[in-house]
């Protein structure tokens, strides 16, 4: 268990506020906000950090905004509605809630990753916001997390509905993909750089077995994702 001393209860209390949800057990919040490069720099102390929490926050959050959509927006056809999740639920737009929210002045992160700028890491702060809701899920319930993505997410919903928001590049490159032929998009981490806290990931994504993108991130998501703007800037796609 990561030990709370009272100086952190008085900043956990205070984000319990902003985000008006109060923890049964103000140790999942805690958990949910130590980022692995904390917990691999104080390994004696055995310290829990959030990446199972971002796994579980990633399901439900996909669950949330997928029943919401569903019953909301009933004349969509399923290509509609699997557009307008992946929209809602992409990298920037966690990203986007994260800093509205300001989680990432609450993070415990390890002195390498806080030198390097991790306090407004696009990646960082997008699986924080997946650990924030995985952690409400588990100490309150799914209709406490649905409560709580939901009172902040309506703006992006209703904002990728009415198209000012644009789709992510994974996405953006699938759908230029699947009109130009039938052949299926890959992306695959080619080497992966630098100790288990502080990793740097490269990912080739190809279509029909050849490579049309290559991207470098901090974490297999954001790599991902830069290897899909590269292939789209190679076709003059980019959609920015």
């Amino acid at each position: 268990m990561n030990k709370i001393n009272a100086k952190r209860l008085v900043q956990l209390d205070s984000l319990q506020s902003k985000i008006k949800y109060s923890f049964k057990n103000v140790e999942l919040l805690n958990r949910a906000l130590t980022h692995s490069s904390y917990a691999n720099e104080h390994r004696r102390m055995n310290i829990k950090y959030n990446e199972r929490l971002e796994f579980l926050g990633d399901a439900v959050l996909g669950v949330v905004i997928s029943d919401y959509i569903f019953k909301k927006y009933s004349n969509y056809p399923e290509g509609e509605l699997t557009k307008l999740r992946a929209i809602v639920v992409c990298e920037q737009s966690l990203d986007y809630m994260s800093k509205k929210l300001e989680f990432g002045k609450y993070l415990l992160l390890g002195k390498g990753e806080e030198s390097t700028g991790g306090r407004e890491r696009v990646s960082i702060l997008a699986d924080t916001y997946e650990s924030i809701v995985g952690a409400i899920y588990l100490d309150g319930g799914l209709e406490k997390a649905k409560s709580f993505i939901l009172n902040y997410m309506i703006n992006i919903i209703n904002d990728a509905v009415n198209g000012k928001i644009f789709l992510d590049y994974k996405t953006q490159l699938q759908e230029y993909m699947q009109q130009k032929d039938k052949c299926n998009i890959k992306y695959k981490v080619i080497k992966e750089e630098g100790p288990d806290h502080n990793k740097i990931f490269y990912v080739d994504v190809s279509n029909c077995d050849e490579v049309i993108g290559t991207g470098i991130g901090k974490s297999k998501k954001e790599a991902e994702q830069n290897a899909a703007k590269s292939a789209l800037d190679k076709e003059g796609l980019l959609n920015d």
